[in-house]
């Protein structure tokens, strides 16, 4: 795990790291619901909103917008490792991904078949059903294991078809917080149907790990900036020359390529590069390198590094404090030892609602999520029989204290 001194001087660099406004002193262990935002964030958002002007004017302050938007496409472009394609920026997250998943849809040959999984968001999920009833395509659904909370590329394998036009992939769940493969599972695909579009959902993995599209072999590549230290209302989205080159919206006369629809907020694209900058600077910490793709790769694995720390020390006890492994009142889904899990571990307390769990827990200091047997996770509580569990989503900013302070509050809850 990080230094004292490091640790200490990256939670500096965010808002609220240790403290709610409105509740006071906390643990932040809800990343996965939104991370801390960056200070640097905040001030820029602030100073661009006071702009009056907007992009394509012959003015300097024109000139400087459009200079920090293509700036944050090379920023965008290089933290994702992406050596061609373009960057846009959307609504959300799920507005682009959405919005990708229809038109590959749209562009695709009639018939065939659309493979999702089950342990998609519905961000995917529901696109991809959707679309697929109106293209009239087959949607295809692979399951996936409840022992280990994730998917492989082998479950791919055993549904696709030549005939296989689009696949979403999620990189990480946001209810189990288990990695998938993506390099694996697309490998998979184009042995089978070279031509699929292949769009990946990022958003929950973008903060806990490096990211790198040019060996994943795909077409699009959807964040979520609330996700990954930055603000709401906006999401960044990677799309493949190929896709970029789709049929889609624009208006009449633009460039073909022209994805964007309407005047852009010019603070999304400079407060993504702050995210950038930030990575970047936490990657220099860990490599003598000057090369700033080098240096985002060195911070990616400095925050899994850190993080399976955290998920070891949660686990199996810190400082004297005994585990979750040790309490047999706790059920961990996916279980103790799971090598795809990427800081967030889900749980269940015997005899405890997990609702009852998590106030209990927000009275002693400690932020968690209950996660609820709705259209958000049952695609994951549902095959377990769950009607919830308790969500503790940690980030690369939290610390073994907070940890410790977690697993004494849980400790006294099953004291009663």
């Amino acid at each position: 795990m990080f230094e004292e001194k490091l640790l200490q001087e990256i939670r500096d660099r965010f808002h609220h790291v240790d403290s709610c406004p409105y509740q006071g002193p906390r643990a932040f262990f809800e990343n996965a619901g939104g991370s801390l935002t960056l200070k640097s964030v905040v001030e820029v958002n602030a100073q661009l909103s006071s702009i009056p002007d907007n992009q394509g004017r012959d003015n300097p302050a024109s000139h400087e917008l459009v200079r920090l938007i293509e700036q944050a496409r090379k920023d965008a472009m290089t933290l994702l490792g992406a050596s061609d394609g373009q960057i846009i920026v959307g609504e959300s997250g799920t507005e682009l991904l959405f919005r990708l998943v229809r038109t590959a849809m749209v562009a695709s040959p009639a018939g065939g078949v659309v493979l999702s999984s089950t342990l998609e968001h519905p961000a995917t999920r529901s696109a991809a059903r959707q679309w697929a009833e109106k293209t009239d395509r087959t949607h295809v659904l692979i399951p996936h294991h409840n022992e280990t909370a994730s998917i492989n590329s082998d479950d791919y394998k055993k549904h696709i078809t030549p005939d296989t036009r689009v696949a979403t992939i999620i990189q990480t769940s946001p209810v189990t917080g288990m990695g998938v493969d993506i390099a694996a599972v697309s490998t998979e695909i184009r042995s089978v149907s070279p031509d699929c579009f292949i769009i990946v959902d990022g958003i929950q993995h973008a903060a806990h790990g490096g990211i790198d599209v040019d060996s994943y072999n795909i077409d699009a590549f959807t964040v979520s900036a609330y996700k990954v230290f930055s603000r709401h209302n906006y999401g960044v989205a990677w799309l493949s020359p190929r896709m970029a080159a789709l049929e889609h919206e624009k208006l009449d006369g633009s460039a073909e390529l022209q994805w964007e629809l309407g005047t852009r907020d010019t603070s999304a694209y400079a407060t993504f590069s702050e995210v950038v900058k930030y990575v970047e600077w936490l990657g220099s910490n860990f490599t003598n390198s000057t090369d700033q793709r080098e240096r985002i790769l060195a911070a990616g694995k400095a925050m899994t590094d850190h993080e399976a720390g955290l998920v070891d020390a949660m686990i199996d006890g810190i400082d004297g404090q005994r585990g979750l492994r040790a309490m047999s009142e706790v059920t961990v889904i996916g279980g103790h030892d799971n090598d795809h899990r990427e800081g967030l571990v889900s749980m269940l307390v015997d005899g405890v609602p997990s609702a009852e769990v998590v106030s209990f827990l927000n009275d002693r200091g400690v932020r968690t999520h209950v996660r609820k047997n709705d259209y958000f996770s049952g695609n994951i509580l549902d095959p377990l029989g769950l009607d919830s569990c308790i969500r503790v989503s940690m980030c690369h900013y939290n610390s073994p204290a907070e940890v410790k302070q977690f697993l004494t509050a849980i400790e006294e809850l099953l004291a009663g």
